[in-house]
């Protein structure tokens, strides 16, 4: 993390993201281990419990998180924190853009095998998902991917509600 000294707005009860005022280098990249991770940012906010626009702030590769907040990350991607500090030399380590790749080829796996009828695509999907668990045990609980046309559950709407009755709430306190 940046050793810069930090802008602090008293006005803000919550310091875990402040802006650095350093020279504009990135501090972390915690946006590319995402997409990466085929996580979207609604999900890891979900994880991490904050607001979309809490994590769209803490994402941007110029805010300097806390230590708390970059573990939170940690956890909700799954990878080693060391995977979310900026080396500026190296991109993603070896690991982490395998894990990704198997992620990927887990939910498509999984598409295949939840709409194939049955019969050998079926089949085949099947043990593809098998030989990938073998390989992870941790892709065993990864869904498919969204399909398109997919209508949401009473329980997403009502989140969908919910935030949005949040951020306003938020917006009308400004």
């Amino acid at each position: 993390m940046s050793l810069a000294p930090r802008e602090v707005d008293p006005a803000r009860s919550d310091y875990s993201t402040v802006p650095t005022t350093s020279n504009g280098r990135p501090l972390h990249q915690i946006s590319a281990v995402r997409k990466r991770q085929g996580v979207s940012i609604r999900s890891a906010a979900r994880q991490i419990k904050i607001d979309l626009r809490q994590a769209r702030l803490q994402e941007d590769p110029h805010t300097d998180l806390q230590l708390s907040s970059l573990y939170e990350w940690q956890k909700a991607l799954g990878v080693p924190v060391a995977e979310l500090l900026v080396d500026l030399d190296a991109p993603l380590s070896a690991p982490v853009l395998k894990r990704a790749q198997m992620l990927k080829l887990m939910k498509s796996a999984r598409a295949i095998f939840d709409r194939a009828p049955s019969g050998p695509a079926r089949r085949l999907a099947r043990m593809m998902i098998e030989q990938l668990v073998e390989m992870m045990p941790e892709l065993a609980h990864v869904a498919a991917w969204q399909g398109e046309g997919v209508p949401r559950t009473n329980d997403e709407y009502g989140l969908a509600a919910f935030c949005r009755q949040s951020q306003e709430a938020l917006d009308s306190s400004r």
